[in-house]
């Protein structure tokens, strides 16, 4: 018999039962330890001794003493079976989440206003899970997931990509803001096409939000005009608070500074549709135990704040 196995030839109960014979040196003993009978431990030994083609243990008067080929092999089986005992422990750790680590993506906005106070949540419940947080755009947070570099990502809608899952989280709604040296563009309704007197202020042009306003104006006949381009939303709102044009913002993300009164909701009389935020997954691909918990923090979180 060829003496190298491969592992799904390999009978793990028979390496128990000569483990635990190896140790106590008695085959009753071992067989009362391993609650079965004599005759099965003294079955198992004689199958591994043939297995591997040698002799493993010589036959005392008062028990079993291991030949040099037992001892040796007797090193390797006690590693191996302390390794699968650390597995399972590693795996017990896991589902208590006292280890493991969460891999999650979002942009700047959505971590701020959307991902923290559940992340808060989730580090204070289980600080040992290690949090790996990537902040970047939709459409990079999407090629991330794909290439397995995050487990979870919070995403505007569609998916690029149908390899790809998304579930539902909030809907937004987007409008334009402007500060005080605009403010009377604010005071009455105004058309989308009278938004060519506001110097407009938008995310760059590879911004899913970008493409989204783009998108609507299109709709309506409406070529953008773009007077500044930034890449974050705290830009957005600074120069439109400072009075440079209208910013297009989520509401919720622009709630303070409209309930302090240093931003301005201009009232489109076209209504802007909603936006969708999903977490979006790796189709047909299991989460791991902290993702899938964390995934449940974020649900309640959401739905406590709404």
């Amino acid at each position: 018999m060829d003496p190298i196995y491969s592992m799904n030839q390999v009978n793990i109960e028979l390496y128990r039962i000569f483990l635990h014979t190896a140790r106590l040196g008695n085959l009753t003993k071992a067989a009362q330890q391993l609650h079965i009978t004599q005759p099965s431990v003294s079955y198992a030994i004689k199958q591994l001794e043939s297995r591997l083609d040698i002799k493993l243990f010589n036959r005392l008067s008062k028990g079993v003493k291991l030949t040099p080929e037992g001892c040796a092999l007797l090193e390797y089986v006690e590693q191996s079976f302390a390794i699968l005992q650390a597995g399972e422990q590693k795996i017990a750790n896991l589902k208590k989440l006292s280890s493991g680590e969460l891999r999650v993506g979002a942009s700047g906005p959505m971590i701020k206003h959307l991902l923290l106070p559940a992340l808060d949540h989730f580090h204070d419940h289980y600080p040992e899970v290690r949090i790996r947080l990537s902040q970047a755009k939709s459409s990079d947070i999407q090629h991330q997931l794909l290439e397995g570099q995050i487990d979870i990502g919070l995403v505007h809608l569609p998916l690029s990509d149908e390899r790809l899952a998304s579930n539902h989280l909030i809907s937004q709604q987007h409008i334009f803001v402007v500060g005080s040296a605009y403010r009377h563009f604010a005071e009455q309704q105004i058309n989308a096409s009278e938004l060519s007197r506001i110097p407009l202020l938008l995310f760059s042009k590879d911004s899913s939000t970008r493409h989204f306003v783009e998108k609507w104006l299109h709709a309506l006949g409406i070529e953008a005009q773009v007077d500044i381009e930034l890449g974050s939303l705290d830009m957005l709102i600074e120069f439109a608070k400072r009075g440079y044009g209208a910013a297009f913002v989520a509401r919720a993300f622009a709630e303070q500074e409209l309930q302090e009164g240093t931003l301005f909701e201009l009232q489109i009389a076209e209504p802007i549709p909603f936006r969708s935020i999903s977490v979006a997954t790796r189709r047909n691909m299991s989460l791991s135990i902290s993702a899938q918990k964390f995934m449940d923090v974020l649900i309640d979180s959401l739905q406590s704040s709404i």
